[in-house]
């Protein structure tokens, strides 16, 4: 009978269906984790492409832009000729008057006209006069605002020339002056409304809560481009420094067509909503086998705490049954002897009588409590040694090393030596009665060991630690109760230690038992 056997069935059955249902709870999750991932790569990709047809729109923009620009120049080219023509001497007065139409009509252009020395010959549509002056300086004088405001008219259309190319006109041979220009005030209008336009495109993605973590980059420069990362905001419109490091914690990319030849990528990550998703099932085993644990160690502690009871009672029970056929039977032995029975037969008889009055006694003890006390250990063995020597096989080699000096420990004698007992006669078992069984003694100064080894069938690793559970049997009638019972004596009621130090299958088995001396 294996009752071990039994409980490790359904531990390992319970185990394979615990492993189901996390299998089948993974599963289900991570089947949510892709839809949910699936849905914020498709926004992240809408939004990519608003991107790229508002970049389409900027495009277009910015090429109107170029085209008016090029109008502009070609307005002010005009402009000069006409000006040109107006200093000439003619009498072609239709040519002049035509001429003076033409300036006339530049009422939106900014142009400033210097000659060669950059002093101011004329202009138009600067939108700020010089009598403005007065407020800014009103102690100054007329011609010092004059020169203040021509200083400032000379200063602007070299300003003008940094992005816009002046245009010479040649008076006569030698003489020559410069128109200088800037972009007229509907097109800085129109410029600063694209702009506004931009920057809105840009809040869009910073202040879009339900988009993902998205980074808007340049590959070719590694240029922040726009990002509602917190952790990058600081770095916008900058290289990004640990580019790498930054792009191997994003989970996808969508590329956009900003312009001819330039590209920009979006990578994005999960939001946190996902990653908790993610962990959530992880966090949610964790807190149910803490659960399980924590009911395991109370169950634990009720079961054992049980067989506690179950143990001490068995023993009290079996110490009480006994009492009652030895006392009959050593009246018996008594009323044979008084009646002449031969003497070396009541000798045998009384040593009978002497066992079982020792193995009640055990019982007695374990069900009542060992009491421990200052014993030699070297005597408690050899009375063991002594009882097993003469009552194990002959074909085994039985015997014991002690050392020289005495050994007192805290111990119980009669427990402790059904624990050599019960050792002892498993090892026999072990070597099908025919072997070697030797017991080893030695004194480590605050510790002594007792090692039994046998040269028997040895353990299998896998079972080692399962042999002191009650019900662990390798014998067809065995109760697997002689090594449970030898735990509980020593490590319960002794406080020491005894454990499996070597086996090897086929070589042998070696126990050791650990006591500790006062």
């Amino acid at each position: 009978m294996n009752l071990y056997s039994n409980k490790q069935k359904w531990k390992i059955a319970l185990l394979i269906t615990a492993i189901v249902l996390v299998a089948i709870s993974l599963l289900f999750t991570n089947r949510i984790v892709t839809s949910v991932g699936s849905r914020e790569k498709e926004r992240v990709e809408q939004w990519a492409d608003v991107i790229r047809k508002k970049a389409e729109l900027i495009n277009l923009t910015n090429q109107t832009f170029d085209e008016l620009r090029e109008r502009e120049r070609q307005k002010v080219e005009l402009w000069a000729k006409a000006t040109r023509e107006l200093v000439k001497p003619s009498s072609d007065d239709i040519n002049f008057t035509f001429m003076v139409d033409i300036t006339r009509e530049n009422n939106d252009i900014p142009v400033v006209l210097l000659n060669q020395a950059n002093q101011v010959l004329s202009f138009k549509n600067l939108g700020f006069q010089p009598e403005n002056l007065k407020v800014l300086f009103p102690n100054k004088t007329e011609k010092e605002l004059n020169q203040i405001y021509t200083d400032s008219v000379v200063k602007t259309a070299l300003i003008w020339s940094e992005t816009h190319e002046p245009i010479n006109i040649e008076i006569f041979p030698g003489a020559i002056q410069r128109i200088y220009y800037f972009d007229s005030y509907k097109l800085i209008q129109l410029e600063q409304q694209r702009d506004s336009l931009i920057a809105s495109f840009n809040s869009e993605l910073i202040d879009k809560t339900t988009l993902v973590p998205v980074l808007f980059l340049d590959p070719a420069t590694g240029e922040v481009i726009e990002t509602n990362i917190d952790s990058l905001k600081p770095k916008r419109h900058e290289v990004l420094a640990n580019k790498n490091e930054v792009l191997s914690r994003m989970v996808d990319s969508v590329e956009i067509v900003l312009a001819v030849g330039q590209t920009g990528m979006v990578y994005f990550d999960d939001s946190e909503e996902l990653k908790q998703l993610k962990l959530y099932p992880y966090l949610q085993f964790l807190l149910i086998g803490l659960f399980i644990f924590i009911g395991y160690i109370i169950f634990s502690t009720f079961r054992k705490a049980e067989q506690n009871q179950v143990w001490a009672g068995m023993a009290k029970e079996t110490a009480h049954q006994l009492g009652t056929p030895i006392s009959s039977l050593m009246a018996w032995i008594s009323l044979l002897e008084s009646n002449g029975h031969p003497k070396e037969e009541i000798d045998e008889m009384n040593k009978d009588i002497d066992r079982l009055t020792t193995i009640a006694d055990r019982f007695e003890k374990i069900g009542s409590g060992a009491k421990l006390d200052p014993n030699d250990l070297k005597s408690t063995l050899y009375k063991s040694y002594s009882y097993l020597k003469t009552r194990i096989s002959r074909k085994v080699e039985f015997t014991m090393n002690l050392p020289e000096n005495q050994l007192v420990v805290m111990h119980n004698p009669s427990l402790l030596e059904w624990v050599i007992e019960n050792i002892c006669k498993n090892a026999v078992d072990a070597m099908d009665g025919a072997g070697k069984l030797h017991i080893e003694v030695s004194d480590s100064g605050h510790s002594v060991y007792v090692d039994i080894s046998d040269t028997g069938k040895g353990i299998p690793s896998n079972k080692i630690k399962t042999i002191f559970q009650p019900g662990y049997t390798t014998k067809q009638r065995g109760w697997g109760l002689g090594l449970s019972l030898v735990k509980r004596i020593v490590e319960t009621y002794h406080k020491g230690r005894v454990f499996v130090l070597k086996s090897e299958p086929g070589k042998g088995t070696t126990f050791r038992i650990i006591l500790q001396k006062p």
